[in-house]
């Protein structure tokens, strides 16, 4: 690859959501900016060969890429000559200027139009995750134990909507913020937790998404310093300050009780810890707040064995109430088994899938092996590490369970 082909594949990497966000903005139209933003990185593939790198490649990429959009609309405006709409579509395209510095804040823009309510609720998340984020269908399929084909219908029947009801790119008032608030807080620790423990692939973590998601994190307090904005931000700093931590050097996981705290990161979990003590003194914090109050339990901790489980068990019982859940009660239930013991956690796991909850979820089935594993329960740890190997789609996690399989064989037991 050459030097220049190399550089526009970083610039991709890099900036292409950005850019699509920006495309979005201007031209108003999900299909036509992907089209738009597509052409653009294969001109600059030639011209920057011939030309050099532009100071700026981003506001270069959406310049062209706007020109291109209008390009194709002038050539369906010549065969589509007596629909109206597109030939509005096509003047005010041509007709309207943009500023470089309003790029940087477009994929929060894009986030609040995806998040719009009059979009379906269930449309929402996975919408900007797939436009936001670049996530594939599949991905987003496996964050919501959900069909991929379903998750594309979706889609787009969101994109047609927010055609169709001409929905606004941009932020809302400061009026209208605190109802929009819990689905883009929704869909921005959703971006966080497909970076930090990516659905599926050769990583443990993806950089990208978890550095995006805290960017947009601080974005959103600046807009709206908010109590659950800050618990957001705390939590998604916390588990962050981890990520070094979590996997070796050649890529296998290393659970937390495992994982050296001299790696993590003093910087971000200060910060962490502050945000958390900020929004409790309020008094009006909700989930956000209570998880990433866990997290800086966790983060002061100097060794796994002097985790103060008894506050992370309480804590829980707070969220719970909150926030009623089977992925909650089954952290409690790891808590509770750190606190009490293995078989108290065993006893509250299998109450979870005794009742239909969590079957297809991987860390379910994975925590109820390793239960089974301390308390000499051999076949049932087998079976359901094999549970668990059969839903887990990311190869680190696959290689951790697989190992933990070997161990329990017969031949390797002691």
């Amino acid at each position: 690859m050459s030097e220049v082909a190399a550089r526009v594949a970083q610039v991709y990497r890099e900036d292409s959501r950005r850019i699509l966000a920006t495309l979005i903005r201007l031209l108003g139209d999900f299909d036509l900016a992907e089209e738009a933003l597509h052409e653009a990185f294969f001109v600059a593939v030639e011209r920057w060969q011939q030309d050099g790198v532009p100071d700026n490649p981003r506001a270069w990429l959406v310049s062209t890429g706007r020109f291109k959009a209008i390009d194709v609309l002038r050539r369906r405006a010549r065969f589509k000559a007596s629909q109206p709409l597109l030939l509005a579509q096509l003047e005010e395209l041509e007709q309207s200027e943009w500023d470089v510095e309003d790029v940087e804040d477009d994929r929060l823009r894009l986030i609040f139009t995806c998040c719009h309510p009059a979009l379906a609720a269930d449309a929402q998340v996975p919408l900007t995750l797939r436009e936001v984020c670049d996530l594939t269908t599949e991905e987003i399929a496996r964050a919501f134990l959900s069909a991929p084909a379903a998750i594309a219908q979706r889609i787009v029947r969101a994109k047609a909507k927010i055609r169709d009801a001409k929905i606004p790119y941009q932020v809302p008032s400061l009026n209208e913020l605190p109802e929009r608030l819990d689905s883009v807080l929704r869909v921005i620790y959703l971006v966080f937790n497909e970076g930090y423990s990516a659905s599926g692939g050769a990583q443990v973590t993806r950089e990208d998404l978890t550095r995006e998601a805290i960017r947009l994190g601080r974005l959103l307090l600046e807009l709206l310093p908010d109590p659950e904005v800050m618990g957001l931000l705390a939590l998604m700093l916390l588990h962050e300050s981890r990520r070094s931590a979590r996997s070796s050097a050649d890529g296998e996981l290393i659970l937390l009780d495992d994982q050296d705290r001299k790696l993590w990161n003093a910087e971000l979990i200060a910060e962490g810890c502050n945000l958390v003590e900020r929004a409790l003194t309020t008094g009006r914090f909700g989930p956000y707040c209570l998880q990433a109050a866990i997290a800086a339990v966790h983060a002061e901790a100097p060794t796994a064995g002097e985790t103060d489980w008894e506050q992370i068990v309480g804590l829980y019982d707070v969220l719970l109430r909150a926030v009623p859940s089977p992925v909650i009660e089954l952290n409690r239930a790891v808590a509770v088994a750190k606190r009490d013991g293995a078989l108290a956690g065993l006893t509250l796991i299998e109450g979870i899938l005794e009742r239909g909850d969590l079957q297809d979820y991987h860390l379910a089935h994975s925590a109820r092996a390793e239960f089974c594993r301390q308390l000499g329960r051999v076949e049932e740890a087998r079976e359901a590490y094999r549970r668990a190997l059969e839903l887990t789609r990311q190869e680190p996690e696959r290689r951790f369970i697989e190992g933990r399989l070997q161990e329990l064989t017969p031949s390797n037991r002691p």
